[in-house]
């Protein structure tokens, strides 16, 4: 199909011993502008899952960028950590400037009354997400203009291509690279971070720990992404592991990662602690599970049934997956009920 020559220099890999594979799309440069997809492509229900904390400096350059593509299937999910700096008041105005009554919701809001973590903040997203009617793609996607909004499409049209249930837009296949502005110490914390994970998880997916994943819905399904047990940046780690090991197709396209156009790293010592230990632990559950193939482990949804939830007005559920306590989630009052 059209979309499909888009890339060159396709390649195949096997991962050893898994169901999954993994397909880097190389060998040519990032876009510049947004690949138009046939109309039918263009309009699947895509839900943006964006976790925000201080970013209000960068989210309003971010959200108008991505809802101006050329995807009318296309929605935004804004998931705010109650950001001192007041990004979640801030994705309300954008909410209520994008959205129309009478017509399907473009821009929602998911608040969350504390910080308690990027992988968690995720989980509730991609649960709301799968809770809309028609749901066919989940993306995750920073707010601070690292990850490249022209990409967007062109993830879309790869998993429509080739069936894929997991796109990732990938910094170390060839093609793909990092901001010209990060100095050698952030070079070597990512590329090695993300060597150590593939290495300990013998996986051949290049870009383990990269945050911009297109998933479609019916592998996020399976998944479960509220039973995760990573709090913090390993979130993306454990879900890739987590579906390739389920058997799905995982696909690599190259994409520029920028700097970031305002704010500071969220990376603190525990989250990188976990990151260091996460894939031992996966590595040790797989062996396990090797051993003792007919072990069945019950896992407990901290969302599904005696989880916390409510039910909005129009019908649709949204449900967090809170670390610790209560948690009250709340829906943007400017989102229009899709039809």
């Amino acid at each position: 199909m059209e979309s499909a020559r888009t890339t060159t220099g396709t390649g195949t890999t096997q991962l050893p011993g898994w169901a999954g594979a993994a397909v880097p799309l190389a060998g040519r440069p990032a876009r510049r502008r947004p690949l138009v997809l046939p109309a039918e492509w263009a309009a699947t229900p895509l839900t943006v899952v964006m976790p925000t904390y201080d970013e209000a400096l960068t989210l309003t350059v971010v959200a108008d960028a991505l809802l101006a593509l050329p995807l009318p299937g296309l929605r935004l999910l804004v998931v705010d950590d109650a950001s001192p700096d007041g990004t979640g008041q801030l994705a309300e105005r954008l909410a209520l400037r994008h959205n129309t009554p009478g017509r399907p919701w473009r821009m929602a809001v998911l608040h969350r009354p504390e910080k308690a973590g990027l992988g968690r903040a995720y989980a509730a997203g991609m649960r709301w997400a799968l809770a809309e009617q028609g749901t066919g793609y989940v993306l995750q996607m920073d707010a601070d203009g690292s990850h490249p909004v022209v990409a967007v499409p062109e993830l879309l049209g790869v998993a429509h291509s080739l069936g894929a249930g997991l796109v990732v837009g990938s910094r170390y296949v060839p093609g793909g690279a990092l901001s010209t502005r990060w100095g050698l110490h952030r070079r070597l914390l990512s590329g090695c971070g993300n060597r150590y994970a593939q290495t300990v998880l013998g996986s051949r997916v290049r870009d383990l720990t990269g945050g911009f994943n297109l998933w479609g819905v019916e592998t996020l399904r399976q998944l479960r992404p509220a039973t995760a047990g990573s709090t913090g940046y390993a979130f993306q780690v454990e879900l890739k592991h987590r579906a390739l090991r389920a058997g799905a197709r995982a696909v690599e396209v190259p994409i520029t990662f920028a700097e970031r156009r305002a704010g500071v790293s969220k990376m603190s010592l525990a989250v990188q602690a976990e990151a260091a230990f996460l894939p031992w632990r996966l590595r040790l559950r797989d062996l396990r599970e090797l051993r003792d193939p007919g072990e069945v482990r019950a896992v407990r949804d901290p969302a599904g049934p005696g989880g916390a939830h409510r039910r909005w007005p129009d019908g649709a559920r949204a449900a967090d997956a809170p670390t610790h306590g209560p948690q009250a989630v709340r829906r943007s009052p400017h989102r229009t009920a899709a039809p």
